[in-house]
């Protein structure tokens, strides 16, 4: 064992953040961008100088800093995304070209370089497939220049797509490899490659009480009169993996069976969204499509007060995050029962809120069933409609499932995961042979 005294901290650590999503709208379309807005931000709090280099909005400043000046958001290939207004996605080759092509160079000589000199360390790290070259070129650029011993480079995986697409050989060879839970570890090993775990995480703001005021109005307008209604929810891409037909199949048979449903639905563009209500209306759901312009809370409340009686709500509009979390906090249940879930942040979120989730049984390593969460381990929408007719029959198991989730969720605040991860930089650091000072 190399010994070495000294650890990672704020004086002497700057980080990189490499990601195709991140905090704006247009850069946003999904968890991934979710996950480093959070984890930057995070990082910089606690007195981090941290760099987010991602897809930004081409009509945005090129460089922002936040938290103090110590979050530096950097929007990279605007000039490419004005010809691509649809999105992060919208024009990904082009983008990908630029990427690989433009950050090397930038992170050697403004970032990398200068914080070697002053005899900091630099941690770089890549999010998902978009970011394996570019981690490689930088690693071959450092290592020409002769300062790559002082920099530890981690490439994180969040999904199983694209991965055809990544050489494996080099990018382990170049930098550790990292996943979200144990579940995408041992999707991992069928590659043959072995990554050390860091979970995802959750800010604080989400532990914050929902207001019991906004949860009751809610809980009105789902039940519409009728008290026995059940309250469902579910929020997510229009994905196959999600289990959207599952769920959908749930409750048509909860409703046939003489157990009404109200289930709100917030879903994406993606071509699936079509065959999922198409399955809801043959199935006899009525469903009703909601439409808001960037509504306030208060708004959105009115706005599915107003849509009248229904089996299905479609959300057609941006939800704020506080009508999420008191929707989360007021159902009896939120669907998150993927059949594929990386990580599984949806549910985590539930949790903090004093929600119930119904999770799968992939990435969710913190999910314990009828402990602090659902499990379903079937694709059978009887499944759901079983453990939710049995939670109806034991109000008692709902509020202690409710509690002990809140528990978890305090357990997974990006606080928690950031001492995880620097316990792992300190570990890479004694292996490279980097003394800390």
């Amino acid at each position: 064992m190399i010994e070495l005294e000294g650890a990672i901290s704020p004086e002497n650590t700057l980080f990189v953040l490499l990601c195709f999503e991140g905090p704006d709208v247009y850069s946003t379309a999904g968890g991934l961008g979710t996950r480093v807005t959070e984890l930057s931000e995070a990082l910089a709090t606690q007195g981090y100088t941290t760099h987010l280099i991602f897809i930004g909005d081409p009509y945005k400043p090129p460089v922002e800093r936040r938290v103090d000046g110590r979050l530096i958001l950097k929007r990279w290939s605007q000039w490419v995304s004005k010809y691509y207004p649809n999105g992060v996605y919208d024009g990904e080759e082009q983008k990908l070209y630029d990427y690989n092509e433009s950050v090397p160079q930038h992170i050697y000589e403004e970032i990398a370089r200068p914080a070697v000199e002053q005899g900091k360390l630099v941690v770089i790290m890549g999010e998902d497939w978009h970011t394996a070259e570019v981690m490689c070129r930088i690693s071959d650029l450092l290592h020409w220049f002769g300062i790559r011993q002082r920099v530890l480079m981690l490439w994180n995986l969040n999904s199983l797509m694209s991965l055809h697409r990544i050489n494996w050989g080099r990018l382990s060879y170049v930098t550790t490899l990292c996943t979200v839970s144990k579940y995408m570890k041992h999707k991992m090993w069928e590659l043959g490659v072995n990554p050390l775990v860091i979970p995802n995480g959750i800010p604080a703001r989400h532990l914050a009480p929902v207001d019991p005021a906004i949860a009751t109005r809610l809980r009105e307008i789902a039940r519409q009169g009728d008290p026995r209604r059940l309250f469902l929810f579910k929020i997510g891409r229009f994905d196959p993996d999600k289990r959207w037909m599952m769920a959908i199949e749930a409750v048509a048979r909860l409703k046939h069976s003489g157990h009404p449903v109200t289930l709100f639905v917030r879903g994406g563009i993606e071509p699936h969204g079509a065959e999922v209500l198409s399955h809801a209306y043959h199935r006899g759901l009525v469903i009703r499509d909601v439409i808001a312009q960037r509504p306030t809370l208060e708004q959105c409340i009115e706005a599915v007060a107003n849509a009248g009686p229904a089996d299905i709500y479609n959300l057609r509009f941006f939800l704020p995050e506080e009508f999420v979390r008191s929707i989360y906090h007021a159902a009896d249940a939120t669907l998150a029962n993927s059949g594929h879930e990386p990580f599984g942040l949806v549910a985590l979120e539930v949790m903090a809120a004093r929600g119930i989730a119904v999770t799968g049984c992939t990435g969710e390593d913190y999910a314990i069933s009828f402990e602090n969460a659902i499990v379903t381990e079937t694709d059978d929408p009887d499944e759901i409609v079983g453990y939710l007719l049995h939670l109806g029959r034991h109000p008692e198991e709902q509020e202690r499932i409710r509690c002990a989730g809140f528990r978890t969720a305090e357990q997974f605040l990006w606080d928690q995961v950031i001492e995880n991860l620097i316990s792992k930089l300190e570990f890479l650091a004694r292996k490279q042979n980097i003394v800390l000072k």
